[in-house]
């Protein structure tokens, strides 16, 4: 039996929430795209040594600046047809991340909108659709009720950005002062910061950081789909 690591690196370009993705340079599913990972380098690496090192190697960020965390493992028979390999899967979140650069085992890397993949859009080797779908619910349902959404931000940003992390990761368009009135109610979650304000071509607005609180209490609950004419609205109002 085999070891692995996957990794499902999430971040916002221009607003949109998107998953990095490597084209495989060699068999299995040669030429399709696929989580970055790889195996343990050798019997003694510990899991998170290598899934900091694989981060490392397609992102070039180490683990001061980017948040990880282990997802899941997936070890179902015949997930790979090389034969028994066990994936430990981790989620990697870090704001404003660059253009990626292909590793030595892959022919591309790009930065893919993960609603292309949640959709089937976009087909992925082995069970990476699976680890996907499972590492964007974790991060969706996390921002409910932890300070996570911090992590797609970058030092200081303004609550409009804020917004437009929970906007994107939920993919659903917020009420603006609803969302201000409740991140406010939760105390500690983001302070204000002692730089100024940033210009948004309008009224310059209040730059804040990511505060001590890591449990977000009230939780900033996640807006149900409605069927009627009014569209999505967040519980409560």
């Amino acid at each position: 039996m085999l070891l692995t690591v996957d990794l499902v690196i999430l971040t916002l370009r221009e607003g949109r929430l998107c998953v990095l993705l490597v084209e495989r340079g060699e068999d299995p599913f040669q030429g399709m795209p696929a989580l970055p990972g790889g195996f343990l380098n050798h019997a003694g690496e510990e899991i998170l040594d290598a899934a900091h090192r694989e981060l490392s190697e397609e992102t070039a960020l180490t683990a001061g600046w980017v948040h990880l965390e282990q997802l899941a493992i997936y070890g179902d028979v015949g997930r790979d047809p090389r034969g028994r390999v066990v994936s430990v899967a981790h989620l990697a979140i870090a704001p404003g991340l660059p253009e990626p650069v292909a590793g030595t085992d892959a022919m591309d890397a790009a930065w893919v909108p993960a609603e292309a993949v949640l959709s089937g859009e976009v087909e992925l080797a082995f069970d990476h659709r699976r680890i996907v779908t499972d590492g964007i619910e974790r991060a969706r349902t996390k921002l409910e009720s932890s300070a996570l959404a911090t992590a797609f931000c970058g030092e200081l940003f303004t609550i409009a950005e804020l917004q437009q992390v929970y906007e994107a990761v939920w993919g659903t368009e917020l009420d603006t002062r609803n969302f201000y009135r409740k991140v406010q109610a939760v105390e500690g979650f983001i302070v204000p910061a002692d730089s100024g304000r940033r210009s948004t071509g309008g009224r310059p607005a209040r730059l804040y950081r990511a505060g001590p609180k890591k449990v977000l209490f009230p939780p900033l609950i996640r807006p149900v789909p409605s069927t009627t004419e009014e569209g999505t609205r967040e519980e409560g109002e």
